[in-house]
């Protein structure tokens, strides 16, 4: 399969990205916290490039291979604490929208709310949407893995 856009990326478009990464990274959230949630929202999505960029993020921050492997199946593993299953369970009901589920559920929230401040959900709400939305857009174009950015 080949990517379907191959030219430069409108320099406003990096510069509000940038700006938006900037406060998400501002927000008090591990990075490596956020590189899970990264990797999660891509796997569900489908979005290989994602994917990729996320292990390699993810590795860079510290993050063991053992971990990034199973995230897929956080739930049955013992290798994540109650605050990333907290933070990954809001990655799943925020992104599954499309599926019918019923999106982030008092429960779900609560849970998330346990475990992180305003400022801290604020950044996690923010890297799940700048996920999807990259994700969106890689889909459409057929951007390769491979890359990082």
């Amino acid at each position: 399969m080949e990517a379907r856009v191959n030219g430069p990326a409108n320099p406003d478009v990096i510069t509000a990205i940038q700006h938006l990464y900037k406060a998400i990274h501002a927000g008090g959230v591990d990075r490596r916290l956020l590189s899970l949630v990264h990797l999660r929202t891509s796997q569900i999505n489908g979005c290989s490039p994602c994917v990729f960029a996320s292990i390699e993020s993810a590795r860079k921050a510290g993050e063991t291979d053992e971990r990034l492997h199973n995230v897929v199946a956080w739930r049955e593993t013992p290798f994540y604490t109650e605050e990333e299953r907290a933070a990954l369970a809001l990655t799943e009901a925020a992104t599954r929208l499309q599926d019918g589920a019923p999106g982030v559920t008092d429960e779900i929230w609560d849970a998330a709310a346990d475990h992180f401040s305003e400022e801290q959900l604020n950044a996690i709400i923010l890297e799940i949407a700048m996920t999807n939305f990259f994700n969106r857009i890689n889909r459409t174009i057929r951007e390769q893995a491979g890359k990082t950015w």
